[in-house]
């Protein structure tokens, strides 16, 4: 073999050592690592939190006799036998039961109480006072506080006419009273004079003339609690 021949051979082998090497270097790379897929928690369950104007179901395992269903006042209170007022607005249906079946204990000897919401009570508004049937109304599209004055059977002849107070909170939460002449809007004078209801507003019809308004509205929501979200006014 010739001289030039040996030095092509010679090329040609340094080219493939170093292609060898790099093959091996490549090779020695640590490997891409394997993506893992993360499990995701699912997102927590929220409860229902039931409010004023609920119509909720108490179910007695051992005591089918003391079975009820009742709606829950603006005040967030319910009346049950044998323990009287309780706090079911704020809690969840669960948590009412336990909250029940701790009471019970004194009364009943195994008491297993589950609680049931049977219609919720959002778009609702409250009447009280001087009219017929006191409690929640439907809160209909339109309603005004003389029509719902109506749905709660009307007013009493001891009603004070002059001064029925309409209770909603203002913008910075706190609970505002305006008084409403329904006089010209029952003998049909003043229609235009009725008032449009919003979700918990609570309608008020007094038996005597209210010295002070701001005073009685102040007495009235401090004895609510949790208290009732009346409607933002604008």
């Amino acid at each position: 073999m010739d001289r030039q021949s040996l030095m092509r051979l010679s090329r040609i082998l340094c080219i493939g050592a170093a292609l060898a090497s790099a093959g091996c270097a490549t090779r020695r790379q640590p490997p891409v690592p394997t993506l893992q897929a993360q499990v995701c928690d699912p997102t927590p369950h929220r409860a229902y939190v039931m409010q004023a104007g609920d119509l909720i179901s108490i179910k007695f395992y051992h005591n089918p006799e003391l079975n009820e269903d009742v709606m829950i006042r603006p005040d967030g209170m319910i009346s049950l036998q044998l323990v009287g007022d309780v706090q079911a607005a704020g809690l969840s249906p669960a948590g009412l039961a336990a909250d029940l079946m701790q009471k019970y204990v004194g009364e009943l000897a195994s008491p297993k109480v589950s609680v049931i919401v049977r219609q919720f009570g959002g778009e609702r508004v409250y009447v009280s006072g001087e009219v017929t049937k006191q409690g929640v109304v439907l809160l209909s599209s339109g309603l005004t506080l003389y029509q719902a004055i109506q749905e709660a059977g009307g007013l009493l002849d001891s009603a004070h006419r002059k001064q029925v107070v309409l209770i909603r909170r203002g913008r910075d939460g706190s609970p505002i009273g305006t008084t409403v002449d329904v006089r010209p809007i029952e003998s049909g004078e003043h229609p235009e004079d009725d008032v449009p209801l919003r979700p918990y507003d609570i309608v008020f019809v007094p038996k005597s003339k209210i010295g002070n308004v701001d005073v009685f509205v102040d007495q009235y929501v401090r004895r609510l609690v949790p208290p009732v979200p009346f409607a933002i006014t604008p």
